[in-house]
């Protein structure tokens, strides 16, 4: 039996969160602008971080629970149009610009 898998190759959207990018939304994409637009903490909602005091940081309902998105990760949209962030470095060594 074998116990050793490969993860499939998979193409996915992502958006980099940077400051700047969470006042000025001009350059968004489609997705996560949709996804702003949601009911706040319906699945795959993405809104202000209820923690942040400043109401500065976003925050995204995934299928795992609301997670805060720090500046410079990346928001991914999954295979199935799943949103969750990623750290990154995380995302530097899992993925490469598809062109």
């Amino acid at each position: 039996m074998n116990y050793k898998f490969r993860k499939r190759p998979v193409t996915i959207e992502a958006f980099q969160m940077t400051e700047e990018r969470r006042w000025n939304n001009f350059d968004w994409p489609t997705w996560l602008h949709e996804a702003w637009n949601k009911q706040e903490l319906s699945e795959g909602s993405v809104c202000i971080d209820p923690n942040d005091l400043e109401r500065k940081r976003l925050s995204i309902r995934t299928l795992e629970g609301v997670m805060s998105v720090d500046w410079n990760d990346w928001i991914i949209k999954g295979v199935k149009g799943e949103l969750y962030p990623c750290k990154p470095d995380i995302f530097q060594s899992s993925y490469e610009e598809v062109i």
